[in-house]
């Protein structure tokens, strides 16, 4: 669900541009519209929050300070962020040169995703458009007005997030996952809580790591946890539990199997087999 305030026009004034609607909502938890198709374009600004934006296959994460545009006749989906829903405002318009407009702002089916810091002036106008009374005609020209001075700030100030600010907005979730791996492995943390570290979601976090690591985030995990185990099997004289432990692993016999599957020997097997290589690695090396 959404707390929403909506201003619909039902009568189209001016043709080359037009406002067909405005709006403010708060979302929920994962509130989400779509898939679906509109007939004009849709200027959405993210307020607050965080949220994703889906259309011809790719997948946008949104915050604070950014925007997309909906094109006409495009099918779409956008969806709140769990822990972070997103507050935003939005613009619906149209008109026979609705598109010259929209290139001059930098936007296009390649170019969706924007970003501004006069996000408050743009919450300002919209605010003004809800106030206004639709059925005025001397008020339609107000509106009129706010929306050339919606997209004059958007000219003016905005930023195009292409989509290499994209790819590093990717790397940087990885990144961030991996640190977080690194930090607490040991404490016996799952998928989930990566994900929620870094807020995204498990399914999104899957495919950051089988696009930049191909393997899977649970993969990753462990062999990050059973590497640890092995250097900890040879240079300590730790029990296997207390390892299995340091190792995030509670149930020493989980360990175990875990290990001999990523391995192929039992944790017990690798480290007398390490021993005895550096023990004869020792011996030779004191009779040369």
């Amino acid at each position: 669900m959404e707390n929403s305030i909506v201003l619909q026009l039902s009568e189209i004034k001016f043709k080359d541009l037009s406002l067909c609607f405005c709006g403010y909502a708060e979302c929920e938890s994962c509130h989400n519209f779509g898939p679906a198709v509109r007939p004009n374009y849709i200027i959405h600004f993210v307020l607050e929050g965080k949220g994703i934006y889906q259309v011809l296959g790719r997948r946008y994460e949104l915050q604070a300070g950014q925007g997309f545009i909906i094109e006409p006749e495009v099918s779409t989906f956008y969806e709140a962020d769990k822990k972070y829903p997103w507050k935003y405002i939005w613009i619906g318009f149209w008109g026979n040169h609705a598109k010259e407009y929209v290139k001059d702002l930098g936007l296009n089916s390649e170019q969706l995703i924007f970003q501004s810091e006069r996000g408050s002036d743009l919450e300002k106008i919209v605010w003004k458009m809800l106030k206004v009374n639709k059925n005025s005609i001397s008020e339609q020209y107000i509106l009129q007005s706010l929306l050339y001075e919606f997209f004059a700030i958007l000219m003016k100030d905005m930023i195009i997030v292409d989509g290499a600010q994209q790819e590093l907005k990717e790397s940087f979730y990885v990144k961030e996952a991996i640190t977080f791996i690194k930090n607490h492995f040991s404490n016996g943390i799952k998928v989930s809580d990566i994900a929620n570290a870094i807020c995204i979601n498990r399914s999104y976090l899957y495919k950051l790591f089988k696009k930049n690591l191909n393997v899977s985030p649970q993969e990753f995990l462990t062999k990050f946890r059973i590497s640890r185990a092995k250097e900890l099997l040879i240079v300590t004289q730790l029990s296997i539990e207390s390892i299995a432990f340091s190792c995030g692993y509670k149930d020493t016999l989980v360990f175990s199997k875990v290990f001999r599957k990523v391995v192929g020997v039992a944790p017990s097997v690798y480290r007398k087999r390490n021993h005895e290589i550096r023990e004869k690695q020792r011996i030779q090396n004191r009779d040369k």
